[in-house]
């Protein structure tokens, strides 16, 4: 459910209200899942109720009827000595109210956006994340679908070529960046049901959610204001929505693999307050010729190992995870690439490059994952 940190968006009134007040200041405390995503404040804005007919290039721009909306790139990439860095980009999107605001002044506006830019330097064993806030107002922010693209300041997504799917992204802080240009390996994969991704039994707590599993990726990291070419691979995923989570649920696990043979592997587990897990909980497994397989909750077995404590937050978070799809013959074990790459922004959530050993029915199976985790205060 690439909610993935769909959690941020729903800081909407509380990061808003501050934003207004200074707009580079983040909120002090973290904001519950629940606040973030249930249906608090959504009269008068569409609801992700049905399924839909997905167009491209036009669903990679933007639907401002809805709520929430992000563009999540990550990946893992490495230089040409073969040191490895995974990188996260997100752009949100972020609507105050529906419609357009009266058209009496250039401040005026009814939506904000916050970007998340983090950088994980594998070898120095380094995990930086900075993020940034601008309304959508004076060009500060703004998203358009000619060509679809959403930027933030100097932080931008942008399709270059919509015969191909290419995006070149960008974004730079004082002492990290990118410039990436990532090519799709694979047409989107529609998530849940025909690109209708229900996260709860009440209607409309659901998001329209597609994903481009493989993306070709090269261009320039800033590293310590030292620029690195490198190549890799990318995973997007695209969400837009009014509501997702029910009151009964607590927050997630995300994992989105890459392995090596040209398979890919997305799974997202709701967890309920209880303790126990979703019966929403989906995801997909993606074949090597982009045919892809929806995966109930029940398909896939998911057990945390270990404990890692932020030595910043105390938040402690499972150390690694081991993942079966029983269907499938896959069995894997996730191990993150660098132990603390904890986001310790407005919202705060475990994200971060993993490293994937397992087998199958044909013998080792290896690859990367982008692995997300919610709501592990202590």
């Amino acid at each position: 459910m690439r909610t993935p940190v769909a959690l941020l968006l729903g800081a909407t009134a509380m990061a808003a209200t501050l934003y207004a007040l200074r707009p580079q200041t983040p909120p002090a405390a973290a904001i519950s899942v629940s606040s973030a995503l249930g249906a608090t404040a959504d009269a008068g804005f569409l609801r992700a109720e049905v399924p839909r007919p997905f167009t491209f290039p036009a669903d990679h721009g933007p639907h401002p009827g809805y709520r929430n909306e992000w563009w999540y790139f990550t990946g893992h990439l490495h230089d040409a000595a073969g040191r490895e860095y995974g990188y996260q980009l997100t752009l949100f999107r972020i609507a105050l109210a529906p419609g357009a605001p009266p058209d009496d002044s250039a401040w005026r506006t009814h939506t904000f956006y916050m970007g998340h830019l983090a950088l994980t330097d594998v070898a120095a064993g380094r995990h930086r994340a900075v993020e940034r806030f601008a309304r959508a107002a004076l060009g500060l922010a703004g998203a358009g679908s000619a060509p679809p693209q959403v930027w933030l300041e100097r932080w931008e997504a942008r399709l270059t070529d919509a015969a191909r799917g290419t995006w070149r992204i960008s974004a730079q802080d004082d002492d990290i960046g990118l410039e990436l240009e990532l090519v799709p390996a694979k047409a989107p994969v529609l998530q849940g049901e025909a690109g209708l991704s229900r996260k709860s039994a009440a209607p409309g707590n659901a998001s329209y959610y597609y994903s481009v599993t493989r993306l070709a990726s090269r261009g320039e990291l800033r590293v310590d204001g030292r620029r690195v070419a490198v190549d890799g691979t990318s995973w997007l995923d695209r969400e837009w929505s009014t509501s997702a989570l029910g009151p009964e649920q607590s927050g997630w696990d995300w994992f989105a693999v890459q392995l090596d043979d040209g398979r890919e592997l997305m799974f997202y587990r709701l967890r309920r307050r209880d303790g126990g897990l979703d019966a929403h909980s989906a995801g997909t497994l993606v074949a090597a010729d982009g045919t892809y397989t929806p995966l109930a909750a029940g398909a896939v077995e998911l057990t945390p190992e270990g404990r890692w404590s932020s030595p910043a937050s105390g938040d402690a978070y499972p150390a690694r995870w081991r993942l079966r799809v029983p269907a499938a013959a896959l069995e894997l074990q996730l191990t993150p690439k660098v132990a603390d790459q904890e986001m310790r922004l407005s919202v705060r959530y475990w994200e971060g490059a993993a490293r994937v050993e397992g087998r199958d029915a044909r013998g080792p199976v290896r690859g990367q994952a982008y692995v997300e985790m919610t709501r592990y205060a202590e």
